[in-house]
């Protein structure tokens, strides 16, 4: 089968993720999910389906929040639990807001729930490396931009911004939103320090920040993650809900996860993260892939042109891998890669290599 026979979906479409991209016996490089669930929390989550026939109790909730503002050095009316991150990005408009600027590029979701309930958004779009400077960024935002949201480490460049970069967005009467789904997996690359841009324990009135549990620890298919902010912030967000959020598998896999023995695991899966992305990017440049700007996060973008053809012949050879044609300042030449065991790189690699050569040669 030639990769021009194979179906494609719209790359273009804002609301595409990268699930849509792993079919059935592709290797996967297109979602930035952590292999399998630890055996830790599995075990807590099969506990917790066999109470399935009750609802989700107070002990179970009152445990995911106590685990969390232990973490993070919160109180408890701080913290709103979320059914994945993106629930938080929905809530959003609760908050009043009139005019929202989303640092640009990065994840769809929060323009697609800003834009749903009719808030208009300026783009702030960042030239490559898209990295924020902290004396340029407070310019390039209108003055009456009441919401700012920023990725960090962001989605899909693997760029982790300052604490003083994210500082400098910050204005009276503005809420800084960072979406924080990945900080668990970052680390300083001189001290080794985990999460070392996090603003998670920072304290403000005009600070929300959006964590999620299942990238790490594999739990794409849960729904699970949490929100950090003011308590003003949280009523506002919170006022209205639905009543059992989350499931009980959820509250406990919360718990797990944040907890003691998920910081350990996120210890380990760190570090090994960071030394499987380093030998990726040595093995992209020896294959001369163009590596766009140093990782953070589980995960590189790589600009490769006729990207959306090497996509699709990678599918034949049997990978799965993301397009960012559909992100605010990327193009149709921006392909993401999920960081993998370098054997299982390896093989991706001499699948993208034969891709290009292929591609050449049916161009002359």
């Amino acid at each position: 089968m030639t990769a021009e026979s194979i179906p494609d979906d719209n790359v273009y479409r804002p609301g595409r993720h990268g699930d849509a991209d792993v079919e059935r016996g592709l290797v996967d490089f297109a979602v930035n999910v952590r292999g399998e669930t630890p055996d830790f929390v599995r075990t807590a989550l099969e506990e917790a389906c066999s109470r399935l026939a009750s609802y989700p109790s107070a002990a179970d909730t009152d445990a995911a929040l106590e685990a969390i503002c232990a973490l993070h050095r919160r109180e408890r009316d701080e913290v709103l639990l979320l059914a994945g991150a993106a629930d938080g990005f929905e809530m959003l408009p609760r908050l009043g807001i009139r005019h929202a600027a989303l640092v640009q590029p990065s994840f769809t979701e929060p323009e697609l729930a800003l834009r749903a309930a009719g808030i208009r958004i300026s783009q702030i779009e960042l030239a490559p490396p898209w990295r924020i400077d902290p004396d340029d960024i407070g310019t390039r935002i209108p003055d009456d931009a009441d919401l700012v949201v920023v990725g960090n480490p962001t989605n899909p460049t693997s760029v982790l911004h300052s604490r003083a970069a994210l500082d400098a967005m910050r204005r009276p009467g503005r809420i800084l939103v960072v979406d924080e789904a990945f900080a668990d997996l970052t680390l300083d690359p001189e001290t080794g320090e985990r999460e070392p841009e996090s603003l998670a324990s920072d304290r403000g009135d005009d600070l929300v920040v959006i964590r999620s549990i299942t990238k790490t620890f594999g739990l794409a298919g849960l729904r699970a993650g949490y929100l950090l902010a003011a308590p003003g912030i949280v009523a506002r967000l919170n006022r209205g809900r639905r009543p059992w959020p989350l499931s009980t598998p959820s509250l406990v896999a919360i718990t797990q996860c944040v907890g003691p023995a998920g910081q350990r695991f996120c210890d380990d899966a760190a570090r090994v993260v960071a030394a499987d992305r380093d030998a990726m990017v040595d093995r992209l440049a020896l294959a001369g892939i163009e590596v766009c700007t140093g990782p953070a996060a589980p995960f590189v973008l790589i600009d490769i042109p006729e990207a959306i053809a090497v996509k699709r012949a990678l599918r034949a050879a049997g990978f799965g891998v993301r397009s960012c044609a559909n992100f605010v300042g990327l193009s149709t030449d921006h392909l993401r890669l999920a960081v993998r065991d370098d054997a299982t790189v390896g093989l991706m690699v001499d699948a993208l290599i034969r891709a290009r050569k292929e591609l050449d040669d049916d161009r002359r």
